[in-house]
């Protein structure tokens, strides 16, 4: 039986994520991943960025490899301003994640990362997601619903008052924003 995964998560900068065997092999990944996650939202990241506030036990999600365990700190609001930064940043992981797909090939050289899946399939992947995760938010989104569009009913529903749904949206943000760039880092390294 494979040992249970750690993760560091970041409360501030939703995104930057980072798993790891132990609690040190994950602080000293989700720092190694400081200036890849800051290169994407356009701030320089430093050790003094980071600050434990606090852990919470897993869960069979994060045995998966999902950062899925909630803290207390997930059952508060943020405030508007704050919200709507972090709502920001889940849009500019789209940008990327866009950007990724438009410059990476199609077909991958077959690998024990995600399952050997090509470009395509990981796009469809992460679109799925999303569409589940709204319905995490309260919100149906329709078969087929482009993705663009899809994106701009989970940004309406990010930036209002969603915490009486089974996710409170500052979790949401987070575990949106995470996706997107963990999928986005895997096409880019499955491209070199």
């Amino acid at each position: 039986m494979k040992p249970p995964l750690v993760f560091a998560v970041s409360h501030d900068w939703p995104g930057w994520c980072q798993r790891g065997r132990d609690t040190d092999d994950a602080l000293a990944q989700f720092r190694l991943y400081a200036p890849r996650y800051g290169a994407v939202v356009g701030v320089d990241l430093t050790e003094e960025d980071i600050e434990i506030v606090g852990t919470i036990t897993g869960n069979s999600t994060t045995g998966y490899g999902a950062p899925r365990a909630r803290g207390p700190w997930d059952e508060t609001s943020a405030r508007d301003d704050v919200r709507r930064a972090h709502v920001d940043i889940v849009s500019q992981c789209w940008l990327y994640l866009d950007d990724t797909i438009a410059t990476s090939p199609e077909k991958f050289a077959k690998g024990p990362r995600g399952g050997g899946r090509d470009r395509d399939q990981i796009e469809d992947h992460v679109r799925e997601a999303e569409c589940a995760y709204a319905s995490k938010l309260g919100v149906r989104i329709p078969p087929r619903t482009p993705w663009d569009q899809q994106r701009e009913v989970i940004t309406e529903r990010l930036m209002n008052e969603c915490n009486h749904e089974k996710w409170p949206a500052d979790y949401a943000i987070r575990i949106i924003a995470w996706h997107v760039l963990d999928h986005a880092w895997e096409i880019e390294d499955k491209s070199i």
